[in-house]
Formats: structure tokens, C-alpha cells, sequence
């Protein structure tokens, strides 16, 4: 059996996609530390000339005589990848092993926002088919790679596998249904994977940053804009115009505000936001500190909130939850047949930490134990 690497040895991470400002930042850390890191490059993506142009700049990096980027370029391996293609997942994951021995995390870090009312999707068949592109971006392709993976992970009684996700994980958005949808799926997929890996030492871990931080390194896709929703008769700020007006501010990724469905049902709009260096690296580098902090840690935490704002909009959102639970708790306890210690408590708001006590003996009693 391999020897698990330690958290401060060499690790070999595998990035499902790696084109984003957030995971070139991730990469060139990875390599100053002296890990190992396989690059998936999605095919539509890398052909994007700027969409690319900051990972082509890291390869030249690599290949420089620079005493600090030494020995760079023999740690990454750039490997071309859809990862809606299963086929391509499994060839990828083969090459990872046979190039650098092992993998130690995978990090699934594939992303778009698709941004459009429930029913601004629905008004044609282009719209309806952004909610099945949604999913395959988010979720399929990610369960690809995974599964993919899980059998090197076994045989090396090892792995970590990261998903970087949003606090859209706990907090619905509007104009961002599908998105969230899919984040939700993702979720609680690897909340179930993780009871079913963890007795061959396999770790899961997801990590949440702010929905911005994934949708401001991303592809924005826009669907047509139903004058039902336009800003003059829903006054809270949407998604559609807090990220229209940032790629306004920007003559290359301005788009058509004025588009909209009744008009021109078909035209999606889609942009890569562009953003300064510095903006880019003030936007994600607390998230790409806290991946390579948990990132193959003996004991990492299943679920990891990164920043101030994300962790006080989810405890505001679990708040509400709780508070609502116990509003309703007649209802609840309504449906128990038998009366126990554990339905006084639930209506007194108490704790129930003697209710597994309490549930076995309603169990055997209905059982006729």
C-alpha cells in the first residue's frame, strides 16, 4: 500500500478545470510550494484566446530560466478534457497517475452562472436547453471526474476529494435558480459520497466562497430578459443588473441591457468578465489560501465557509431555518404516534440529546417489542 503524503510533503492535485483566474492563482502557489499539478483544460475554453491567456502566460512561466520558477515546469501536466465526456475523464485521471504516480485531491472546480428567471428559461427551446447546459457544467461533469477517480483513491487507501462550490450551496438566489439548483445537486451527491468513501480513508471536503468570487472568474451566460422582472417593477437589485452593470464597465464584455425576451426570444448573451490583475487577486486569493490550507489535511472539515460575509449570510439562512422549525413544531410533532419525552422537549424547544433514547423505545413499541 502508498504512503499517504503528509500535508506539508509534495501533494499531487488534479483540477478538473483550470482557466480561471482563480485557479491559475491556485496553481502558481501549488507549484511554489513544490507540489504537483495536473491542469485539465476544457476544449471550448482553451481555444478562447482570452480566455486562455493567463494559463499560456503560467506555461511560459514554467519554461523560464527564472532561478524562482525552477523546476516548475516538470510539476504540471496540462491536459485537454471535457469533462461531460466520461471517456475523456477516465483517460485523464490514467494520465495523471502514469505521469506523477498518484493523486492526492482532486479539486472539481468547473463553473458557470447561467443567470435567468424560472421563467425567462422556459420561453424557447435555446433557453430551456441552458438548464440542461447548467447541469452538465455543474454537475455531470463533476460526478464524471469523480467517479473517475474513485478507483485510484481506493487502491491508494487515500484521497481528498475538494468541490468549490458557493454559499449558493445553502442560499437561493433570484434570476439564479438553475445555478443554485445545480450547486444543490452537487452537494448533496459528495454529503452522501462521503459516508460511502470514508472507510477507504477518502476524505470530501466542499468549500464555499462567495457566489461572486466563482461568477466573476466564470462564463456569465444571459438569457432574455421577460419585461416582467425588469428593475422598474422588482426594485431590489438583481443579479442581472449587479452583473451587467460590472461588465458594462468594461467596453470588451459590455452587453445589451435593452435585449429582451418578447423582442429577441433566441439571443443569449454570454461574457467572460475581464477585471484587473490586482482586482483579481484581492477577489480570490482568501479562497485559494483556504484550498491549499485544507487540501490534503490529515482531519479537513467536510464543509468550509471562506470569508466573514458568506459565513454571516449562512448563519442568517440556518437562523431562519431554525426559527421556523420551532414556529411549526405542532405540526411536526403532530404526526408521532406515540407521546414520549422527545415530543415535550421538541415543544418546550429543549435539546434532544436523549431522543435517540426515547426514538428506540417508540420503535420497539411499534414494532410490539
Amino acid at each position: 500500500m502508498e504512503e499517504a503524503a503528509t500535508h506539508n510533503s509534495p501533494r499531487t492535485w488534479f483540477l478538473t478545470s483550470s482557466l480561471s483566474p482563480l485557479c491559475i492563482r491556485l496553481i502558481r502557489l501549488l507549484l511554489a510550494h513544490g507540489d504537483y499539478v495536473v491542469a485539465c483544460l476544457p476544449p471550448a475554453e482553451i481555444e478562447n484566446d482570452d480566455r486562455s491567456a493567463e494559463f499560456r502566460e503560467l506555461i511560459n512561466e514554467c519554461k523560464s530560466n527564472r532561478k524562482d520558477r525552477e523546476g516548475w515546469k516538470d510539476r504540471i501536466r496540462g491536459i485537454r478534457c471535457d469533462g461531460r465526456v466520461m471517456g475523456q475523464c477516465g483517460a485523464a485521471i490514467a494520465e495523471a497517475v502514469q505521469v506523477f504516480g498518484r493523486i492526492d485531491i482532486l479539486l472539481c472546480c468547473k463553473f458557470e452562472a447561467v443567470v435567468g428567471t424560472v421563467e425567462e428559461l422556459s420561453t424557447t427551446p435555446r433557453t430551456r436547453n441552458l438548464v440542461r447546459d447548467q447541469f452538465e457544467t455543474i454537475f455531470f461533469s463533476q460526478v464524471n471526474f469523480i467517479k473517475a477517480a474513485l478507483p485510484q483513491f481506493r487502491a491508494q487507501h487515500t484521497g481528498h476529494i475538494i468541490i468549490l462550490t458557493s454559499i449558493g450551496g445553502h442560499i437561493g438566489t433570484p434570476g439564479m435558480s438553475i445555478y443554485t439548483a445545480a450547486t444543490w445537486a452537487l452537494e448533496g451527491y459528495c454529503d452522501s459520497l462521503a459516508y460511502e468513501i470514508a472507510p477507504f480513508n477518502i476524505k470530501v471536503t466542499v468549500v464555499q466562497p462567495n457566489k461572486e468570487i466563482q461568477s466573476l472568474t466564470n462564463k456569465i451566460v444571459f438569457a432574455p430578459q421577460l419585461p416582467y422582472y425588469d428593475s422598474d417593477v422588482n426594485p431590489a437589485p438583481s443579479v442581472r443588473e449587479i452583473y451587467g452593470n460590472m461588465l458594462n464597465a468594461n467596453p470588451e464584455t459590455a452587453i445589451d441591457h435593452l435585449v429582451g425576451a418578447e423582442e429577441r426570444p433566441d439571443d443569449i448573451q454570454y461574457r467572460y468578465p475581464k477585471l484587473p490583475a490586482a482586482a483579481y487577486d484581492k477577489l480570490v486569493m482568501e479562497t485559494v489560501h483556504a484550498l491549499t490550507a485544507i487540501g490534503g489535511h490529515e482531519n479537513p472539515p467536510a464543509r468550509h465557509i471562506v470569508g466573514f460575509d458568506g459565513a454571516i449570510a449562512v448563519k442568517e439562512k440556518l437562523k431562519t431555518v431554525t426559527e421556523e422549525l420551532e414556529d411549526f413544531v405542532e405540526a411536526s410533532v403532530a404526526v408521532d404516534i406515540f407521546e414520549s419525552e422527545l415530543k415535550k422537549e421538541a415543544r418546550q424547544g429543549g435539546n434532544s440529546g436523549s431522543g435517540g433514547r426515547y426514538m428506540s423505545e417508540d420503535v420497539q413499541m411499534g414494532m410490539g417489542a
